[in-house]
């Protein structure tokens, strides 16, 4: 059994940065892509950006120049930076995971509300 928990949201200015973090915890044999996605109330879930194991980075074209992804294989932990907030960026971010020999686990989400 695994577990991903995100922290680090909050309230914020528009033009502000906040950095979440997702840390695993459990059985981990492997931790291979890590994700972070959005939901903004009455939306779908949106896909934001990814690191593999071997650090390749990918982004939604609507945070590629504002949000940057990283991780710490030595903490099991992603995160992710997010600079020059919006009101539009206003979501619960979750991180995804997935687990060697256990599949793809989601955290329970962490809320960022920015205020214009």
């Amino acid at each position: 059994q695994v577990q991903l928990v995100e922290s680090g949201g909050g309230l914020v200015q528009a033009g502000g940065s906040l950095r979440l973090s997702c840390s695993a915890s459990g059985s981990i044999f492997r931790i291979n892509a890590m994700d972070w996605y959005r939901q903004a109330l009455g939306k779908q879930r949106e896909f934001l950006a990814r690191i593999t194991s071997g650090g390749t980075t990918n982004y939604a074209d609507s945070v590629k120049a504002r949000f940057t992804i990283s991780r710490d294989d030595a903490k099991n932990a992603a995160y992710l930076q997010m600079n020059s907030l919006k009101p539009e960026d206003t979501a619960v971010y979750y991180c995804h995971a997935d687990f060697a020999f256990r599949g793809g686990y989601w955290g329970q989400g962490t809320q960022v509300i920015v205020s214009s």
